[in-house]
């Protein structure tokens, strides 16, 4: 026979979803609606003196070239971080996954980096490539290569996207690995018993059955790269040197609360919003043909 669960009063369900409802609503709806509306309006510091002025917050942001290079910044950086860490969690999964001495220890190591905030890693790589007393940079130097993301804003960048690659890389991997985990074994060793290597193994069996998977951290990663890393940037490089890393979930809040700008930092948080939308219906739409369930 068939169990169902059934309940007996009918404002039980709703009983049981409120709580969730109310933090959403608290914490996303409501926010989201101060952010429009503060988008359209010019306002003092303390929220008073307020003036309707449609969309020119908009329009004065589209004429910032300051914006623009912030766009720019965060269309690399969100690139390098999905991709980086992408790859390298797939990596670090594979390997993990075959049998080996010690695998377990491995895999916790592996999974430690998730549990420690965004702003933590910032400030631990910050103190390893730190150009007085850093570890990493003293090795680096030692080679020839002088490593000063103070004063050398591509090298700012490549440390932030480190930062954030290394935050995120545990998420990635345990996905990859459960992924890995769940193919059928009878497939891989058919595989190899016709003739098949490791890597054809991979990249026609284990790789297309992990496409779902792939897709989800890649919506997620993309996500991750425009909101998550606001920590990493605030505690590592503070949108510097000049505007190197200056980020757009950064520069909302820089000129948000710094600036006082709240009206340009709300239309900059809508645009951001909109944008990310648009990536992730633009991934649904055409990258997920490609994914097979």
């Amino acid at each position: 026979m068939e169990k169902r669960v059934t309940f007996n009063e009918r404002w039980l369900p709703y009983l049981l979803v409120a709580p969730q409802m109310v933090i959403t609503i608290v914490f996303f709806f409501w926010p989201s609606a101060q952010m429009l509306f503060q988008s359209v309006v010019v306002e003092d510091a303390f929220g008073g003196n307020t003036k309707f002025v449609w969309f020119e917050n908009f329009t004065s942001l589209l004429k910032e070239p300051a914006y623009y290079d912030s766009v720019r910044v965060t269309l690399v950086f969100s690139f390098l971080v999905a991709a980086v860490g992408l790859a390298l969690s797939l990596l670090l999964a594979v390997m993990a996954d075959r049998i080996i001495r010690g695998a377990s220890a491995y895999k916790t190591i592996l999974v430690w980096p998730y549990a420690v905030a965004p702003a933590v890693a910032g400030v631990l790589w910050g103190f390893l490539f730190n150009p007085s007393v850093g570890t990493v940079s003293w090795l680096l130097h030692g080679i020839g290569i002088d490593f000063n993301y103070v004063t050398n804003g591509n090298q700012a960048l490549i440390l932030i996207v480190i930062a954030a690659v290394w935050n995120q890389v545990s998420y990635n991997f345990l996905f990859f690995l459960a992924g890995l985990q769940s193919i059928p074994k009878s497939l891989i060793e058919a595989a190899a018993i016709d003739g098949a290597g490791p890597g054809r193994r991979f990249w026609d069996i284990a790789f297309p059955l992990l496409s779902p998977t792939g897709f989800f951290l890649l919506v997620v990663n993309i996500i991750y790269a425009f909101f998550g890393t606001f920590g990493v940037v605030a505690s590592l490089t503070q949108g510097g040197p000049g505007q190197a890393t200056n980020i757009l979930v950064y520069k909302v809040w820089n000129d948000g609360f710094r600036g006082q700008d709240l009206g340009g930092s709300s239309a900059q948080s809508v645009i951001l919003m909109l944008v990310v939308i648009l990536l992730t219906v633009v991934q649904f739409r055409f990258i997920e043909r490609r994914v097979h369930y």
